[in-house]
Order: C-alpha cells, then structure tokens, then sequence
C-alpha cells in the first residue's frame, strides 16, 4: 500500500505555559473549577515553557512521525509566532509548501495557565480571521491528497468550501468540527454525508444526535457518517463502522501533567494507523496510546509517538454493531 498523503487545514498557534504550584491553585464553586488571580500582584512562575499548538499542527506532526506524508495548508503572518510555527512543522517533517505566509496576517497565540493538577486556564488570542472564500488558502494541494483531517477552522462556509473540494477530488475527510461550527448544526448535518471519519467527545455528540451513552451516540451519529467516534475524556471512548463497535477505556493509568493536545493525539492517532488499512481495533488502540503520551509531558506535541513504538494491548470490549 501506498504511504497515505494526509493534508490538515486549520488553525495554528504559538503556547507558552506558566506553571506555579503556588500561585496557580485549582478552585471549585458550585462544582466549576476555577483559578483565581489577585489583581495588582506579582506572582511566582516555576517555569516558562515555549511551544506550538492548534488542533491540526498537533495532528500534522502525529501523522509525520507515523512516517506519513504530512502536508498543512493554511495562511500565516511574518510574525515571531507564526515563523516559530513554521520552523517547528518544518523540523518534524510536515510538509509546508501549502502554507500562505502574509505580513498582514498574525497568528494566534496562547497562554496555558498551568495547574499541578494537569488543569489549565487558557488566554486565547485567535489571530486573524481568514477570508470565508478560502481565497488565502492554497487548495491545489488537495488534488494529491488521500485524507484531509479538518479541525478548528471555526468558520462554517470555510468548512463547505473545503469538503466540497475533497468530495470533487474523491478525498476522505476526517472532521473534528469547532464550536462555532456546532452552534450551526443543521448545516454541519447536511456536511456529515461527505466526511468518512467524525470524531467528537460526548457533549459535542449530544448535540448532534440523541443518546446518554458514548456507544448510543457513536452508534446513531453513523446515520450521518460511516465511521464515529465518540470520547469521554479519561473515561474512555468508543468508535464504530457499523459493522463493529469498539469501546476503550484509559491506555494507561498515569500521571496527568498537562491535558491540552490529548484529544488532538486521539483522532490524529487513529487515522494514521486507519489511513493505512490497519483496523479499528489497531487504529484505537495507537490512538490511546498517542494520548496518553502525550498528557504526559508539558504541550500538544512533546509526547505524540514516534513510528515503530512499541504497544501493549489494553482492556476494551468488541461486539458487533
């Protein structure tokens, strides 16, 4: 089998995490959990640490440490952030040709406020919006894709226009759809008929279809798609074709040092093994293991897997569909 060209557009990000046991203490009230900061003080950091994030850059790298051919497509500023970005998609092997690079673009940019917990509070500055058109966007590349793995793109006609090429060029779609893309949900159900692959966590599934469970949801969001995914966090996540219903719970119980990028691991994690021929129960399992790596180390990218890791089997339940 050919080595899979998988292309992923969305956003990019520059993350720089503060960490203080002292000062960034986890608060509840009325069971939400919050950090609070005093105004006019200077607080204590233990560290600083300096990164790259944005769902699909995670994506990308999991793909070109698979030994894929990983290509990103979007549009960048001249900016420090969005040269470190560049530079560190380009040290790990994903292909940036597709990227636009614009001086009146800025890219976003994050701060993680980061608990001892592996919680964190996150400062977002979303950067600049692109056009709605994709007129920035270099979509040729998509003519010499396999799979396109859509996230964070936050702007439904964006997300049309794209799944309309992929349908035009025969490409596979994995979508993991954005708030704003969920908050226009009939929209987003007339799309679901041209994606292969949609994963999204529980609270997300509920506002597609109906369902309490992981497993009811996943097996009614195949209405829409043929293949679903659905996670619970650290409680598991369960995926199905219809023909097979795989449900997982943590690869490993270890220490949670930092959540972000975990979900990014996940479905990134699947569709590399998936997009190779391997099974759902292959693709499952190298995807909970993606993400338990990676919510072991500071970042969405420190701990993504490397080809050739070696795997454990871990508990899960198959039955048919």
């Amino acid at each position: 089998m050919a080595i899979p060209v998988i292309v992923t557009i969305g956003k990019a990000t520059q993350d720089v995490f503060l960490l203080s046991t002292k000062s960034f203490v986890p608060q509840i009230h009325k069971g939400v959990l919050y950090e609070q900061l005093p105004l006019g003080q200077k607080l204590d950091l233990d560290d600083v640490v300096f990164t790259t994030g944005g769902n699909v850059t995670n994506a990308a790298v999991t793909f070109a440490r698979q030994g894929l051919h990983s290509q990103y497509v979007w549009a960048i500023g001249t900016d420090v952030a969005s040269r470190t970005i560049l530079n560190d998609l380009d040290s790990e092997g994903v292909d940036t040709s597709g990227v636009v690079q614009d001086e009146s673009y800025r890219s976003s940019y994050s701060v993680i406020l980061l608990a001892s917990s592996g919680e964190r509070t996150i400062l977002n500055y979303h950067g600049t919006k692109l056009q709605s058109d994709g007129s920035m966007l270099d979509l040729s590349v998509l003519k010499k894709a396999d799979w396109v793995y859509l996230s964070a793109l936050g702007d439904m006609e964006l997300l049309e226009l794209i799944i309309s090429r992929c349908v035009d060029h025969g490409i596979k779609v994995m979508l993991n759809p954005a708030s704003s893309e969920l908050g226009e949900i009939d929209k987003l159900k007339t799309l679901l008929e041209d994606v292969e692959v949609l994963i999204v966590n529980k609270e997300e599934a509920q506002q597609i279809v109906e369902g309490q469970t992981i497993e009811e949801l996943a097996r009614h969001a195949t209405n829409y798609c043929p293949v679903a995914i659905v996670s619970d966090g650290p409680k598991g996540a369960v995926v199905t074709d219809k023909k097979t219903m795989i449900t997982v719970g943590m690869y490993e119980d270890v220490p949670v040092v930092d959540r972000t990028g975990g979900g990014d691991a996940f479905g990134s994690g699947f569709l590399s093994y998936y997009s190779q021929g391997k099974s759902l129960k292959e693709s499952i399992i190298f995807a909970s293991a993606n993400s338990t790596s990676v919510v072991g180390q500071i970042g969405a990218k420190a701990g993504i897997l490397h080809r050739g890791a070696i795997l454990h089997d871990m508990p899960l339940k198959e039955e048919d569909f």
